[in-house]
């Protein structure tokens, strides 16, 4: 598994070793032995997948603490852009985002450590997209930042007339509203 490091401490883009032949493609997403070897500690405990539409933004959401999740992200069908906020007060990045597109063809994962909020939005048609996580969801810990906070102007890559958001996700506050950091 390749390991390139971003900006940001502790986030990361994975991409596995992809095995090719006239039947199709095999790979291993998760071993709990390799990531130990590139130095990513994590016991995930939880598995989630979403399906969305084209046009579609999630998030962003993140779990305060003590049930903070750290994620590893990646796409089953379709392709995303995948977007992480530093909110973790002691680092450099703190408030301000990172982006990078997920697909079922480049087989890339975002490993994404607890004291960030994650969000996406689907470049493709439709979209398959799981993530693990190393803490239980917990309704009393969730939280979120508005997608479209002004401090961040984040490029979606999505027109913001054709944008589908939820009503749940277009109540979150903004960055400077939620005072909530690590």
């Amino acid at each position: 598994m390749k390991l390139t490091r971003t900006p940001f401490d502790g986030l990361v883009i994975l991409e596995p070793k992809v095995l090719t032949d006239h039947r199709g493609h095999f790979f291993e997403s998760f071993n709990k032995r390799t990531y130990n070897e590139l130095g990513l500690s994590v016991d995930l405990v939880q598995e989630n997948q979403s399906h969305s539409v084209k046009n579609v933004i999630r998030g962003l959401h993140f779990q305060k603490e003590p049930h903070a999740q750290t994620k590893v992200v990646r796409v089953l069908k379709g392709r995303i852009l995948d977007v992480v906020v530093d909110l973790r007060r002691s680092q450099p990045t703190f408030k301000t985002y990172f982006s990078v597109e997920l697909s079922e063809e480049n087989k890339k994962c975002l490993f994404v450590p607890k004291g960030f909020a994650h969000g996406f939005s689907v470049l493709s048609d439709e979209a398959d997209v799981q993530y693990c996580c190393d803490e239980f969801y917990y309704p009393d810990c969730e939280a979120g930042i508005l997608y479209n906070d002004p401090t961040l102007s984040i490029d979606w890559r999505i027109a913001k007339t054709d944008a589908i958001i939820s009503a749940k996700d277009l109540a979150l506050p903004d960055l400077k509203l939620n005072a909530y950091t690590f």
